[in-house]
């Protein structure tokens, strides 16, 4: 009985040492991704052209439109300014700043929830952020979804109402970047 117990015992200390290695290195590793947030969207810096597809309240449909965007890192800063034209209907021409979090763990107010490595080499940033959505002003979590690569951009917006259980996708940027000149 003895040593059924010694190796029992064994076995557990080798699982519980396994797990807090793994949780180590899993922290560890998630820290290290976020810091080169930064990075990733300097790697942005430049002219997209593409369009924006999004979720008409009235209709329920979705509507694509022509959209351009130029991406601009603010000096050596955390921010980079969001240049966005729409060529049909410039009177809803926009500009945002992006700010990323010192500690790399906000983008705005959005938490960064996940940074990926996708197999082709892009890089998916999910957030989240909790607000006010549709012509109703409902309670809502957003669900941002940002994937970059060398020659596509795609910034996507997810919502899910306060007590439902499915995402609506409100809206998607999808960009490709124009050649440098």
């Amino acid at each position: 009985m003895h040593i059924v117990n010694t190796e029992i015992m064994k076995k557990a200390r080798f699982y519980i040492t396994f797990c807090m290695i793994f949780f180590f290195v899993s922290f560890i590793n998630a820290q290290v991704s976020f810091k080169s947030i930064q990075t990733d969207f300097n790697n942005l810096s430049g002219a997209w052209e593409g369009s924006l597809t999004y979720l008409d309240y009235l209709s329920g449909k979705p509507y694509t439109m022509p959209a351009d965007i130029n991406i601009k890192r603010i000096g050596i800063s955390n921010q980079f300014v969001f240049s966005i034209t729409y060529p049909n209907e410039t009177n809803a021409n926009s500009i945002d700043t992006i700010t990323i979090s010192t500690d790399g763990k906000y983008i705005n107010k959005e938490i960064i929830k996940s940074r990926l490595k996708l197999p082709n080499g892009d890089i998916e940033i999910v957030t989240e952020e909790l607000g006010k959505d549709g012509n109703d002003n409902r309670d809502a979590t957003f669900k941002l979804i940002y994937t970059l690569g060398l020659s596509t951009l795609i910034n996507r917006k997810d919502v899910k109402y306060v007590g439902e259980l499915e995402w609506i996708k409100r809206h998607e940027y999808s960009y490709v970047k124009k050649p440098s000149r």
